[in-house]
């Protein structure tokens, strides 16, 4: 196994950890505590992670990164971050899992079939649309009917994975010279 693809897939796993350890507090500033967590702020880099990967490894190198990050991600998950005596904490799991898995080969996908449009679409668009369909999966299974203003959250959530998606544009432009492209 090549040492970029493994280095891909552990930071895939710990990024996943990271954000669902960061998703359980609110942002207790400026009036957030109903919009923000701090999850929204690591989650938008697996998306760099897997678009660098699919860049350098193909859609189908793209998938197994993300498998083996999802893999080390949920363990990770279940041994550092789950309290399996707290119904949210297993909802986070859940909706974590189901979220990422679904948000992630969606990114995949679409990113392989915009590959030869300008640098910055394939990455831009894979990234907007997975992090829609992953916020309202994360949120809807993890909070939904809970008390915890779960909609709110999701929107103020989105709205920092767009903005993040935008910055991660530039990692991403400085490592395209470097990674060697599959073409299609």
């Amino acid at each position: 196994m090549k040492k970029p693809f493994l280095l891909l897939s552990l930071l895939m796993g710990v990024i996943v950890l990271l954000s669902n350890y960061l998703v359980q507090f609110p942002i207790n500033k400026f009036g957030l505590e109903n919009i923000l967590t701090y999850g929204a702020f690591s989650y938008p880099v697996a998306f760099l992670i897997t678009d660098l990967a699919n860049r350098s490894y193909g859609k189908n190198g793209a998938k197994k990164v993300v498998y083996f990050g999802f893999s080390i991600g949920i363990l990770f998950t279940l041994i550092f971050s789950t309290n399996f005596g707290d119904m949210i904490s297993i909802r986070i799991a859940i909706g974590s899992g189901t979220a990422f898995i679904v948000a992630q080969l969606l990114d995949v996908q679409i990113f392989d079939k915009l590959r030869e449009k300008k640098w910055f679409i394939a990455p831009l668009a894979s990234s907007m649309i997975g992090s829609i369909i992953d916020t309202f999966l994360f949120f809807s299974i993890s909070f939904y009917g809970t008390g915890i203003p779960w909609f709110s959250l999701a929107l103020g959530d989105l709205a920092v994975k767009i903005f993040v998606a935008l910055i991660m544009l530039i990692p991403f432009r400085l490592l395209f010279g470097v990674l060697k492209p599959v073409k299609a």
